[in-house]
């Protein structure tokens, strides 16, 4: 039986006027449990998304210059029918252990996936075990990268909750995939170093990989649309390898990328836990790599328009939380480096939709930081799970979600940790101090210097920030079982 945590009497007090009340959205024990359905993709850039960009000055906005975007008006649409949140952060920023925090609410060091390629612990509780268990059907499609070093690694054995996990496979970036009577199966040509060699030629709208587990969730969805479902799809791109099928391969290929402004920046300080890229390869990727990369996440954006549709003709729409998030981001080029691991935004800052029609007010903006520790609490929260048996890191949110205000802004510091222990982070909406072994404390004032270029840490004004920050980085060290230990911790 499923007890119904939000009560209609309920009012939640939030940061604003003494003693202001904010009525939460109205929650009807008699109506149809909600479905769920994520929507995951890996090592996607914020900027790269229009619904983030409008949050956004234009100098932000526009890294790569004012003509370089693509337009992604079905993710877009998510926002506008429900709540973006712009500051949601991986408790790490890379695959595994971001992945094993989102499932279970713990940080990574409890789950045993605190780096890429470890396998979750036996045992750990997901929240589709916790959805099972409530009688969702439960289904995972896409790329798992919890289960060790298997690859690809389709069907593990451990399903964590997700009944249907046929075409889940653990590890890699496939371009093209097809499916016999023995099951689903990998068509790229694999070189002698492991390496996928995309063949063009066999991909289309059936066998891309995005097109392909897109198929698969709506058919599942279409085999269990007629009781409570829970299914999580996760898109292996717009992570490396930078290839797409036609026609996005060319879609943006004539399109002038400029190189971000902060790549090679003179008169700055570069922190010691940034060990840039060679301008070789950042120059190749601005050449033929982000046309590539643009030209994936126009196919994931399409892709979203077919699931949005299809919720809608088959009537589901109203009555399924629908969620777009990812793993981490990718930097492309910024402070002269790809792909993530780093503090920075664009590394450790990942896009956080969600739909509730009814229940969350469309058109919300949460402006308080979240980390991927607050995904498994608060969407139990927010489906009225009963959570008492079990316990996270992470906070339960949903009143944040199904408040009526349209716009919340709290002051909350998150901490982030980092796979190989060359840094640790407190931040929230506007300020973000970076602790490392190899380095002195950076803080960033994050409207000040949305660059992310400025050492704030020593200077007068900043003092109570950089204490306040320091105190609440440790306390969090400390509670959540960071590896690495204060006395490591460069200080001053």
């Amino acid at each position: 039986m499923i007890r119904i945590t939000l009560i209609l009497s309920l009012f939640l007090f939030l940061p604003g006027k003494a003693g202001e009340k904010d009525v939460l959205m109205e929650v009807n024990s008699e109506s149809p449990r909600p479905n769920l359905l994520i929507i995951h993709t890996d090592e996607h850039n914020l900027r790269t998304l229009g619904c983030y960009r409008k949050t956004m000055s234009d100098e932000q906005a526009y890294m790569w210059g004012a003509e370089a975007i693509v337009e992604t008006p079905y993710i877009d649409q998510l926002a506008e029918e429900g709540v973006i949140c712009t500051n949601w952060y991986a408790t790490s920023p890379v695959c595994t252990p971001s992945r094993a925090s989102m499932i279970s609410g713990l940080y990574p060091i409890a789950t045993g996936s605190h780096r890429n390629d470890l396998p979750l612990r036996d045992g750990l509780i997901s929240f589709a075990q916790i959805l099972k268990e409530n009688g969702y059907a439960t289904s995972y499609v896409g790329k798992w990268h919890l289960d060790g070093d298997a690859k690809p690694g389709f069907e593990p054995a451990r399903k964590f909750g997700f009944e249907d996990n046929r075409y889940m496979f653990n590890r890699g970036h496939w371009k093209v995939l097809g499916e016999d009577e023995n099951g689903p199966k990998i068509l790229d040509k694999i070189n002698p170093k492991g390496w996928v060699e995309f063949n063009p030629e066999l991909a289309n709208e059936k066998s891309f990989t995005t097109d392909f587990l897109v198929d698969r969730s709506l058919e599942i969805i279409e085999r269990d649309k007629e009781k409570p479902f829970c299914l999580m799809l996760s898109l292996p791109d717009p992570h490396g390898p930078d290839k797409v099928r036609k026609p996005y391969s060319e879609m943006y290929t004539g399109m002038k990328f400029e190189e971000p402004r902060t790549a090679r920046a003179k008169g700055y300080d570069l922190p010691g836990w940034n060990k840039q890229d060679g301008k070789g390869k950042e120059q190749r990727f601005l050449e033929t790599g982000i046309a590539q990369y643009y030209g994936m996440v126009k196919c994931i954006d399409d892709n979203v328009g077919r699931i949005l549709n299809y919720l809608e003709e088959e009537g589901l729409d109203k009555n399924t939380i629908v969620i777009f998030t990812s793993d981490h981001g990718d930097l492309m080029g910024e402070h002269g480096k790809l792909n993530k691991g780093l503090p920075y935004e664009m590394s450790a800052r990942v896009a956080f939709l969600l739909r509730y029609p009814g229940k969350v007010k469309p058109g919300k903006q949460i402006q308080k930081a979240y980390t991927m520790a607050d995904f498994t609490p608060s969407i139990l929260g927010l489906m009225g799970i009963d959570q008492s048996d079990y316990t996270f890191h992470g906070l339960d949110a949903s009143n944040d979600f199904i408040s009526k205000k349209l716009s919340i802004k709290d002051d909350r510091i998150v901490y982030l940790t980092n796979a190989f222990g060359r840094w640790v982070s407190a931040v929230n909406r506007q300020y973000k101090l970076v602790m490392s072994p190899t380095d002195k404390p950076w803080l960033f004032d994050l409207e000040k210097d949305p660059d992310e270029m400025i050492n704030f840490y020593n200077d007068p004004d900043y003092k109570e920030i950089a204490e306040k920050f320091t105190t609440e980085l440790f306390r969090q060290m400390e509670m959540y079982g960071e590896p690495l230990q204060r006395e490591d911790i460069v200080e001053e």
